[in-house]
């Protein structure tokens, strides 16, 4: 079986597992690597499809992701999942307990769509047209959803910019390996066992953030008995522009629970 592609980084005490979202890979999160780098040994792990990871075999469900990354990171180590990653970091923390000692999802809730229940999630049109431009022009698809990430934040050109530059960096991910990621994001729904995580956890919320909505984070911390943060000028992805707000955020956290 062809595995993940994980690059550790670092030089700390503590192990931090650092996991990116759809389309995109562990280079991605580059900014807030380096801000941790001192205070964290990570091992940024680029999941199946994607990345340095894009011939692993491995399929894109959330245990299957978190047992193949245990495997092959120090156990009782902090899991950082942003976006889609959240999803396999609390799997992680729910099903592989061993392997993490803190849990930290990233604008990452157990619900994406939305749901007569569930307001505060995601058109489920936009996943589905997502779906469905997949199968047309992935890399134009890709970029939309780029985009949407860098709404809301304070300079979203730039954000863009650097998000698209970063996305392809690592070549382009296998369009099979994102459609069922999307199918994931539109399947999910983890809420009923919030109340399960034994791990301390930290929800990092970015306020303008306009795919995961900073309320749907605040109620899965409090789902969780966790502790929920929101980083202030933030969109989707507040490790461009805010990675020293997120890395405080988390050392606090860290060294709360050390």
């Amino acid at each position: 079986m062809n595995g993940l592609h994980v690059e550790t980084r670092g030089e700390g005490a503590e192990h931090l597992v650092v996991i990116h979202g759809w389309a995109m890979h562990g280079g991605i999160l580059e900014p807030l690597v380096d801000a941790l780098a001192a205070r964290f040994t990570m091992h940024v792990v680029d999941l199946p499809g994607h990345g340095y990871s894009c011939q692993s075999d491995i399929p894109l469900d959330p245990l299957a992701c978190a047992r193949a990354i245990a495997a092959v990171t120090p156990s009782q180590a902090v899991w950082l999942g942003w976006s889609l990653g959240g999803l396999v970091a609390l799997a992680a923390a729910l099903d592989v307990p061993d392997a993490v000692r803190l849990l930290v999802p990233m604008c990452s809730t157990p619900r994406f769509v939305r749901a007569d229940d569930w307001p505060q999630g995601n058109d489920p049109a936009l996943v589905r047209q997502l779906a469905t431009d997949l199968e047309h022009d992935y890399r134009a698809t890709v970029e939309r959803f780029i985009a949407l990430e860098a709404m809301g934040s304070p300079d979203p050109v730039t954000e863009t910019r650097r998000l698209k530059a970063d996305a392809f960096s690592r070549g382009e991910p296998d369009a099979r390996v994102l459609l069922e990621g999307i199918r994931l994001l539109e399947s999910t729904d983890l809420r009923s066992r919030l109340g399960a995580i034994r791990q301390p956890s930290l929800w990092i919320a970015g306020r303008r953030d306009r795919i995961v909505h900073p309320e749907a984070m605040r109620w899965s911390a409090e789902a969780a008995h966790g502790r929920f943060e929101e980083i202030a000028h933030a969109g989707h992805a507040p490790f461009i522009g805010h990675a020293a707000a997120v890395a405080d955020v988390l050392t606090q956290f860290t060294d709360a629970h050390a």
